[in-house]
């Protein structure tokens, strides 16, 4: 992730850094059953996707508190 896409994610409101993380875990889910069956070609994508909720996650928690 470029400094530029962190710093705009830094500065998304909380409502909309909620819908990034409910977002990526439903594509996290739908890629780890696609690993299952064989169908992912990059795997590092699951890798990004991760570390994307975390971010999202890390900074609701300092908006919240």
């Amino acid at each position: 992730m470029k400094k530029r896409e962190l710093q705009e994610l830094k500065n998304k409101p909380l409502g909309e850094l909620e819908h990034i993380v409910i977002e990526s875990g439903e594509k996290l889910r739908a890629l780890r059953f696609d690993l299952a069956a064989g169908k992912v070609k990059n795997v590092n994508e699951l890798h990004q996707t991760r570390k994307r909720i975390a971010r999202a996650k890390t900074f609701i928690n300092q908006k919240n508190g």
